[in-house]
């Protein structure tokens, strides 16, 4: 790593450790204030499951153009689907500090919702493991609504992807998470 970068990560872990008293300790940062990954050694295995949820709103020419399936890159609702999948396995290769997980599902649903002209996502994703899977849930809602954006650009490039959030998380230390 370059030295300005380190010197950057060296002035933030600083500001880190003069915060330590005024706030929960942070489980990414260790005693001498450096970036760590969490160690799961030790922690049970338990069910774990998350929900999470996307929307892409596009004019309803474009929606129409998906829903006949006359968009020229081919099906945009599959291949966002499989993107999906295909993302929430490689999360832990994505985003630093997260770690790779063995899932032992990945779904994804794409509904078309005409009133608001858009492409509702939702995924869920399920493990038994040592860690929560809310991060897989929504790389792979951020994948698929990508993956729109990427098949339907040629068409309209004023697609807007928003509102990807957690839904639900379950199990693990921190319990249950449904959002209201």
């Amino acid at each position: 790593m370059n030295e300005p970068m380190l010197r950057i990560i060296k002035i933030n872990n600083s500001i880190m450790n003069s915060r330590k008293n005024s706030m929960a300790t942070l489980s990414h940062i260790n005693t001498q204030g450096d970036v760590q990954m969490v160690d799961i050694t030790t922690k049970g295995k338990t069910t774990r499951k998350a929900k999470a949820r996307g929307i892409v709103k596009m004019d309803r020419h474009t929606l129409e153009l998906i829903e006949q399936g006359r968009m020229t890159k081919g099906n945009v609702l599959t291949t966002a689907k499989i993107a999906g999948i295909m993302a929430a396995k490689k999360t832990g290769e994505l985003i630093p500090l997260c770690h790779p997980l063995n899932l032992t599902s990945v779904d994804l649903v794409l509904n078309i919702d005409h009133e608001n002209s858009s492409i509702v996502i939702d995924s869920l994703v399920r493990t038994t493991g040592k860690t929560g899977v809310e991060m897989e849930a929504l790389t792979a809602v951020s994948i698929a609504a990508l993956t729109i954006y990427d098949m339907c650009k040629a068409v309209n490039k004023n697609i807007v992807i928003g509102d990807i959030m957690l839904l639900e998380k379950r199990g693990g230390k921190s319990g249950t998470f449904i959002r209201k």
